[in-house]
Order: C-alpha cells, then structure tokens, then sequence
C-alpha cells in the first residue's frame, strides 16, 4: 500500500490548477472519506502500538517508524465513532500537519483519485458545529466526506493562538486602522484560531469560508470604491478550500485590476518545496505555515504598513 505514494512528486503539476488529489480511506463501514494526498507522507500497514501512560484517549499508541516516533490517532474515535478493533487490518496515514507529523488509524485504504477543487463542495447546511467534516465530493455516485483534521487535533492538543508580548509590543497599525484583515480558511477551527491571533492588530476582521466566497466578497467591496485595497489591507488565506483553493484565489486577485493590489499572505499546513515556487507563480506576498501566532501577526502587519 505504501507504493500508492510512489508517484506524489509528479503529480505537483496539479497545484495552482485548482486540481488535487484525494487518498481515499474508510473508518468502520461503508463510509468514504479522503485527504489530501499532498498531506500525506506515507501509508503503510499498522506497524505494532507502544501503549503510553496518560496519553489522549484517542491516542491508540505510538509507532516507531523509520527512526521517528508517531502518535497514532483513531481516527474513527476521533470523529465520534467506535474504535478500530482489528489493527492486524488496519492502516496507518502518516501526514504533515501544523509542523508536526500523526499517524492516522483507518480501517481500510483504498486509491488516490484525481478531481477539481470545484467539485469538492462545503458540508451541507445544519451540519453543526460538532460535525467534523469541512468538505464532501462525490466519487462513483457516492459521497466522500473530507474531514477537519485541524479540529480534531486541536481537540487533543488545543493550540495557543496568543501572540507573545514581545510581538504586541512591536506592532504599529496606527496608519492603517481602517483597514480590515481578510481571513480565507474553510476550517472553522483554523478561522478561529487565526482569527484570535490577528486580532492583536485591532482591525476589523471580515472571514470566508472558501476561495469561491473570498473572491465573490473581495469584488463587492472593490465595486464600492474601485479598489480593494481602499477597504481591505491584507488577505490572509489557506491553500486547501472547496470550490476554489489559495492558489487559484491569489492568481484570480493578481489579474483582476481592482483587486491585484491586494497583498495575499498564504497560510496552510501544507507542507513540502513545491509550496514556495507556487506561491512565487501565483504572485502571493508571502507564505506562513501553520499555526505560529507571532510569525503569523508580524507578516500581516508586515504587509499591512508596507515595511
């Protein structure tokens, strides 16, 4: 299974095309979900669990993996479901996330499909606040649901999102107070957690839930003034968004003449190389990787006051 990975770094050619690819997996039944492939390192057998004391609940064991010891969630538990029994069958997805790495328990490991960001739609409306799903899509006339993985590991290991004092006491944004910090990110925990960290600046904050809604948003606000910069001083947005991912959100503003003056900081857990030649292709100011509060507040007010 781990072969399934083999060919990941030929397929960058589709990021900034508004394509990805998803590693299809199932928990406990029938269920479809996916990830990412881009987030993921490895797949591999469930090697055998260490049991620690004090660990999460949630938190199976740990695996020793190539020199590197690894959490390993349930990921079946972690979403409100029972746990995975037989780990003789099981898998394990070893993904980047927040400049950590976790191993991932599932019960069964399928193929990597390649679709458009604009097929992966939000959840639908009334799934609530406890729903831990940030996306769906539809493969073989069934629903695959895409996880909020970022909920379900701050609700193990809940992350500071407060700005250190030295940081507060460097920012300025006196000359720009009128401004507002515009916040793309289809994760409502990652909304909120950047949302809490830049309120350090003490701007109006103004939020989206994908790059669909983002640009459709942006526009309206440049038709009142001709400009989106007379209104909006920085965008601050994630990469992976249903209907329209970062990507393809910071090409759109850098060739729309109202709103290519915008200043787009990128910020995602999303790891590897390939991020900064995307980021230079697509014209974005900056990339942050997930979550650092003060390296995250000193590039928007960076970008803010033009220092």
């Amino acid at each position: 299974m781990s072969g399934v990975l083999d060919s990941v770094n030929q397929r960058t050619q589709l990021v900034g095309q508004n394509r990805l690819e998803l590693l299809l997996f199932r928990l406990n039944g029938r269920q479809r979900f996916g990830i990412n492939v881009f987030k993921v390192r490895e797949v591999l057998q469930c090697p055998p669990l260490t049991s620690i004391p004090k660990l999460n609940s949630l938190v199976r064991g740990v695996a020793h993996i190539r020199g590197q010891t690894i959490s390993v969630i349930d990921l079946s538990m972690a979403t409100g479901g029972r746990r995975i029994e037989d780990l003789s069958t099981a898998f394990i997805v070893i993904a980047e996330y927040n400049r950590s790495v976790q191993g991932f328990l599932v019960g069964a490991v399928e193929r990597i499909i390649n679709t458009n960001w604009d097929a992966i739609m939000p959840p639908p409306e009334g799934t609530g606040k406890a729903s831990y799903l940030t996306a769906v899509t539809e493969v073989e006339k069934e629903l695959v649901e895409i996880l909020d993985v970022e909920k379900i590991l701050n609700e193990i290991s809940p992350l500071d999102t407060s700005v250190s004092a030295e940081v507060v006491s460097k920012i300025d944004t006196t000359s720009v107070e009128d401004k507002i910090i515009f916040i793309a990110d289809d994760s409502s925990v990652a909304r909120s957690q950047v949302k809490k960290a830049l309120t350090t600046l003490g701007l109006h904050i103004e939020v989206a839930k994908n790059g669909l809604e983002a640009l459709n948003r942006l526009k309206e606000i440049a038709a009142e003034t001709g400009d989106v910069t007379d209104k909006v001083g920085v965008l601050v947005s994630d990469i992976e968004m249903p209907e329209m991912d970062g990507y393809t959100l910071t090409a759109e503003i850098k060739n729309t003449p109202e709103l290519q003056k915008l200043r787009v900081v990128l910020h995602t857990s999303l790891s590897g190389v390939f991020n900064q030649a995307m980021v230079k292709k697509v014209g974005a100011d900056d990339f942050i990787a997930k979550f650092h509060p003060d390296e995250l507040a000193t590039s928007v007010q960076r970008w803010l006051v033009g220092e």
